[in-house]
């Protein structure tokens, strides 16, 4: 019995069978975690892209729109027509507006003013319209859920205690005179 017990060990010590089944069952939780921050490295760089472009192209038109005042909700509807890779932009787009003095020069806020998706309805906090000739800052903090918050690049973004994470793109201009 002692004999047949051995043999049994000497074979499946000896044996190679299924020696791959180690290296992959090592490597796989590796490369399922860099294939997930790929995906959501993508989806974050296509986001923060089209956040980009759309303020940039918002922010020509309020340029060039010499007279027009517009209203916070009126920049946000240009913003969110101009990205299409923002799911429910209107709800989770914030907008900032502040006069920049250049000749009394005050450090604009550091903190951005986002939405808070703990409460039902966020109040505009920031919108001055500005006038002729005035500099102003205008920024959209956008707030989105990542796609894998469990990867090795999700679970590095800061989030707010729903899981979202905030994009945040910054232009100036200056109001030009009618």
């Amino acid at each position: 019995m002692i004999g047949f017990i051995k043999n049994t060990l000497r074979r499946f010590r000896n044996g190679e069978e299924g020696s791959v089944v180690v290296p992959f069952a090592l490597w796989t939780p590796l490369m399922v975690g860099i294939a997930l921050s790929t995906i959501e490295m993508g989806a974050l760089t296509i986001r923060q892209t089209q956040l980009e472009r759309a303020l940039d192209q918002t922010i020509r038109e309020v340029k060039l729109g010499t007279g027009t005042a517009y209203t916070p909700e009126q920049l946000k509807q240009s913003i969110c027509d101009r990205a299409n890779a923002l799911p429910d932009c209107m709800n989770k787009l914030q907008l900032e507006m502040v006069g920049l003095d250049m000749r009394a020069w005050v450090q604009p806020p550091a903190t951005v003013d986002c939405i808070d998706t703990a409460l039902e309805v966020t109040p505009q906090r920031t919108f001055e319209a500005g006038r002729e000739h005035e500099m102003m800052l205008l920024r959209a903090c956008y707030k989105y859920r990542p796609i894998s918050p469990t990867s090795y690049l999700g679970s590095t973004l800061q989030t707010d205690a729903q899981g979202y994470t905030a994009l945040v793109s910054t232009g100036t201009f200056v109001h030009e005179p009618q």
